[in-house]
């Protein structure tokens, strides 16, 4: 029986990216080392659009979703919704601290 690794949380620091358009959707880019290691441990366990699910944690906030590979810059995108930016006092040039663990 083959054993299954504990999933490893990163802790990590991103600038909030603002994508145009009428969403205006905000989002956390990985840092590319982390990205990388994400990809090669996680990335045969993708799901539609090579989603990886995750639960993130940023300051008091914590709740699960998916990171997004983004072709353009390389790595996997974290969705940041209003209720957290919100919540968590973010603005749309802050650079923020989390912790992302692959579920």
């Amino acid at each position: 029986m083959q054993s299954r690794r504990m999933p490893k949380t990163y802790t990590l620091k991103s600038k909030v990216t603002v994508y145009p358009g009428m969403a205006a959707w905000r989002f956390l880019g990985l840092p590319a080392n982390e990205a990388k290691e994400i990809k090669e441990q996680y990335g045969k366990h993708a799901k539609g659009w090579g989603s990886l699910p995750v639960s993130v944690t940023i300051g008091k906030t914590t709740w699960d979703t998916s990171i997004f590979p983004d072709k353009k810059s390389g790595t996997y995108l974290l969705p940041l919704k209003g209720q957290v930016r919100k919540a968590e006092d973010i603005g749309d040039t802050d650079t923020v601290a989390f912790t992302l663990r692959v579920r």
